[in-house]
């Protein structure tokens, strides 16, 4: 008796187990899904309005000279190798909280078009994972960003897996504290491999095409 009492309530303790991780789970790539594109849709309808107010090209010093709030956004991103529909607001941060929204900007990094790096970091499996499939790009693949008056189209040069700690990867000259940037780069950080944080994927590219934007008007990487 005292063994079958034993075993029904192991038991009963096992299964209450599983289903508090079952519920964990869902929360991780359901829930937290559903939230990110609730403050997508929210930062989109901002990041717009904005742009009709004049707001928000990061071109001019002066607008450079101005510090961008943390969760504000700062650019949309669209990668045709993620498919024709993705496209995700870049947000001013790159803290847990910042990044629960989507893509994060390096503050302090370049900004879109600007000589340097702009360097953009994501989640691989939670929060709307926008970097889930950032291991499927190539040299040669798009990464559109655009701003309130401009597209600019960066080419995927290469990628690595680094440590955690390679803060090196966010330089203006990637892995160079000391050179001077000469070229509009950009650079995409996110955890690897998928469900882990040992590592960190790297993907590098460099800014090939920029379009002033008009009514009708996309880039070539964006026509299909």
């Amino acid at each position: 008796m005292r063994l079958a009492t034993f075993l029904r309530g192991l038991g009963q303790t096992l299964i209450t187990a599983g289903v508090v991780i079952l519920l964990f789970v869902a929360y991780e790539l359901w829930f937290t899904g559903l939230e990110t594109a609730r403050e997508q849709k929210r930062l989109t309808t901002a990041i717009e309005e904005e742009w009709r107010h004049g707001a928000g090209s990061y071109v001019t010093e002066e607008d450079r000279l101005k510090p961008i709030p943390i969760g504000s956004g700062v650019a949309v991103m669209r990668v045709p190798r993620f498919g024709e529909d993705w496209a995700k607001v870049i947000v001013e941060g790159v803290d847990l909280r910042d990044l629960r929204d989507g893509p994060g900007h390096y503050p302090g990094t370049a900004l879109p078009g600007q000589v340097g790096n702009f360097v953009v970091s994501g989640h691989r499996t939670t929060y709307g994972a926008p970097f889930n499939r950032v291991d499927e790009l190539r040299p040669g693949d798009a990464i559109v960003v655009e701003t309130r008056d401009t597209w600019y189209t960066y080419r995927v040069t290469s990628s690595e897996v680094v440590r955690p700690t390679a803060v090196e990867v966010t330089y203006p000259v990637p892995k160079d504290r000391t050179a001077k940037p000469a070229k509009a780069l950009i650079t995409l950080t996110s955890c690897h491999p998928k469900y882990s944080a040992r590592q960190r994927i790297i993907v590098y590219g460099e800014l090939g095409e920029t379009l002033k934007k008009a009514d009708g008007v996309v880039p070539q990487a964006l026509r299909g």
